[in-house]
């Protein structure tokens, strides 16, 4: 830090700068998270001092917490359900596996998630001590059922269900997890992280949600497909009991106790999301995952125009195509402005259909992906 600083000026000088250095969303096509809402950023604004950290002196920013808790809760089949706003799907991945934890008396625990599960579970296995066994997946990507049921042992404390995975947008069969971890009884968490802000909305119905007995659990984030601003993340909990498991003593501030796991908390992203929800209501929610499900569909029809194919048929606005040589494809398509990314297992470009894209725009990438593919001779799978 300098001895003088800068005028107001000069200081966005600067950080305009920077700014141009980051890649903006109209040629990304590999983020879960857009352009916020118009009306989420307006709140968020409002309510950019607000810290739900210290609840007492907040009030009213801590009154719309619970207030998007609910209506997350409606969205889930959870109308009862207790939780609280975190950073995001990877905060509350970790303290729903640390209620688990904190629920039971086990010196050797273990959770059963599947192989095709966020990163953020290899961070629980490091930060709570616990073994992260990874249950393998069918022809189709979702969680084996047979090969969770096999990696249960009398340690196991929480089976884990994701309802659209981060690489390839699949479901779960959340409806058998509900049945195994009602039968072992066992904590069953959905991580609906990307999900839980697309599925409600789909034409096609899936079990996923507190509608299933054994779902203990939740995270699903407004900053992803809510369109909340960043960092707005939920979790929830079907039973008070269970985010009871989380409370640490707090003497000195305005409350007695808290239950996240980070002290000062945003209250501006909370009236983000609150803003953007009772604006957009189920039906405007529903509009945004219909485009997005055109841009999948049309993206999927004009790749196999050109002899590509998807790894798997999309459940959500997910699309992972089949290329050969595909980082070398990723590269390429990189010097041309186009951000995707690579899935591990399966190999495959991913692509999300997210409301910053077009079909316009989609159009201009398959151009652009048909032109290097053929100029280096790349044979298609």
């Amino acid at each position: 830090m300098e001895k003088f600083g800068l005028d107001e000026h000069e200081v966005f000088a600067l950080l305009d700068e920077l700014y141009a250095k980051d890649t903006q969303y109209k040629q990304v096509l590999s983020s879960m998270c857009t352009h916020p809402h118009s009306i989420a950023v307006k709140a968020h604004q409002r309510f950019i001092s607000a810290n739900l950290g210290d609840p007492g002196l907040f009030a009213g920013t801590a009154e719309i917490e619970q207030k998007v808790v609910r209506l997350i809760g409606k969205l889930l089949h959870g109308e009862d359900a207790s939780g609280y706003l975190t950073t995001g799907g990877t905060e509350g991945n970790i303290q729903a596996v640390r209620a688990a934890r904190n629920n039971c008396n086990v010196k050797k625990p273990n959770i059963v998630v599947s192989e095709s599960a966020h990163f953020s579970f290899d961070k629980i296995s490091d930060l709570l001590q616990i073994e992260v066994r990874k249950a393998s997946v069918d022809d189709v990507l979702r969680v084996d059922v047979e090969s969770v049921e096999s990696l249960i042992d009398k340690n196991t404390i929480a089976l884990i269900g994701i309802a659209g995975t981060t690489e390839f947008g699949q479901i779960d069969p959340i409806k058998e997890l509900s049945g195994l971890s009602e039968e072992h009884g066992l904590f069953l968490h959905v991580d609906a992280a990307f999900g839980g802000f697309v599925i409600p909305f789909l034409d096609k119905h899936y079990d996923f949600d507190f509608s299933l007995g054994g779902v203990t659990s939740m995270v699903c984030d407004p900053h992803k497909m809510g369109f909340g601003t960043i960092p707005t993340g939920g979790l929830l909990f079907r039973e008070n009991d269970s985010i009871e498991r989380l409370k640490t003593e707090t003497p000195y501030l305005t409350s007695r106790t808290q239950h996240s796991l980070v002290g000062t908390r945003s209250g501006a992203s909370a009236a983000s999301a609150y803003a953007v929800m009772t604006h957009l209501g189920t039906e405007g929610y529903k509009k945004i995952v219909d485009y997005c499900m055109n841009l999948t569909s049309h993206l999927v029809t004009r790749v196999r125009e050109i002899g590509i194919e998807p790894v798997i048929e999309p459940v959500t606005n997910v699309v992972v195509l089949n290329l050969p040589e595909v980082n070398y494809v990723r590269e390429k398509l990189y010097q041309k402005g186009w951000v995707t990314s690579i899935t591990r297992k399966p190999v495959g470009m991913r692509l999300i259909m997210m409301p910053h894209l077009t079909e316009t725009m989609l159009d201009e990438f398959i151009s652009d992906l048909e032109t290097v593919i053929t100029s280096t001779g790349i044979k298609k799978h």
